[in-house]
């Protein structure tokens, strides 16, 4: 006789929402697994400037009242293109990575991107996070060039 097998298939539920100066302890958490040192009280400083300005945006993923990861983008106006909405910042805590909580956050960022009248949204990652790199290309973002990045203490 044949054995029947059975599975039990569990679907999280993840909730999403407009980040809040309540969630930096959380948020800087997620930002150090990926070797980001802010403070909480610099983590603070940095959400209450996204969450006042008309031009960004972030939002968190919930699971069981727990922030599982965050994200922000914010709209560039250049000279030489059109308007664009970018992804500045994507973290989802490694112990929820394949959940589809990345995808989630993305979706929302799209919708308020949407919102304010633009058809693209780009993002820039580091070239040592290949699993990153296969993630955005399986979502349909393009690799459109090769950059270094320049900085100057001032």
């Amino acid at each position: 006789m044949a054995s029947v097998s059975s599975f039990i298939f569990i679907t999280m539920k993840i909730t999403t929402r407009q980040m809040t100066l309540n969630d930096a302890v959380a948020v800087t958490a997620l930002s150090h697994q990926l070797g980001y040192p802010l403070s909480i009280e610099e983590t603070s400083q940095n959400i209450k400037n996204v969450i006042n300005h008309e031009d960004r945006t972030a939002f968190v993923a919930e699971y069981n009242d727990k922030i599982v990861g965050w994200i922000n983008a914010s709209q560039s106006v250049m000279i030489e293109v059109m308007p664009y909405c970018e992804i500045n910042g994507l973290v989802v805590d490694e112990d929820f990575h394949g959940e589809g909580i990345g995808k989630l956050l993305i979706e929302r960022i799209k919708q308020w991107a949407k919102k304010k009248g633009n058809n693209k949204l780009s993002l820039r990652c580091n070239v040592k996070r290949i699993e990153a790199h296969k993630f955005y290309s399986h979502l349909g973002f393009r690799d459109m060039k090769k950059q270094t990045n320049f900085v100057l203490e001032i």
